[in-house]
């Protein structure tokens, strides 16, 4: 497959018939969901799940999503979706990239990013990044 940036996360999927809407293909929404599932097994892969989220109190919440939508997907097809971390400011933010490509024909069926803001949990509000965010994050940035 022909990755937009090296070392992609990949999360394989397959499209299930609870994702088809009333156009015969995977719904738009189906595809945010998608990358939502990337985001957390990247993080929970590199030592950053949930359980240490509310140990430190602090978690990434989305602040924007772009999603180009380039290809629909049906139903029973196998899809590869990539993340990478190509922003991680050490103090607020951080930003990944995504791709989804059918590899039975190469085709790309969505580009996106996501800018996440680092919240306090118990408060919502906005905190400074833990240097354990900073250090792992930071650590699987990928240049664009």
């Amino acid at each position: 497959m022909e990755w937009d940036l090296p070392d992609p996360f990949i999360l394989e999927l397959e499209v299930e018939a609870s994702a088809i809407d009333e156009y015969g293909h995977a719904n738009n929404a189906e595809y945010l969901r998608w990358v939502e599932q990337v985001s957390w097994a990247h993080s929970e892969y590199l030592g950053l799940d949930l359980a240490r989220y509310r140990e430190l109190d602090r978690a990434m919440a989305v602040h924007r999503h772009e999603l180009d939508y380039l290809a629909p997907a049906f139903q029973g097809e196998h899809l590869a979706l990539a993340t990478w971390i190509v922003g991680c400011d050490g103090r607020l933010t951080l930003t990944r990239r995504f791709q989804l490509i059918r590899p039975v024909d190469g085709r790309t069926l969505l580009r996106a990013c996501t800018r996440f803001a680092c919240i306090e949990l118990s408060s919502g509000r906005p905190r400074r990044l833990p240097e354990e965010y900073v250090a792992i994050y930071g650590g699987a940035l990928v240049v664009e």
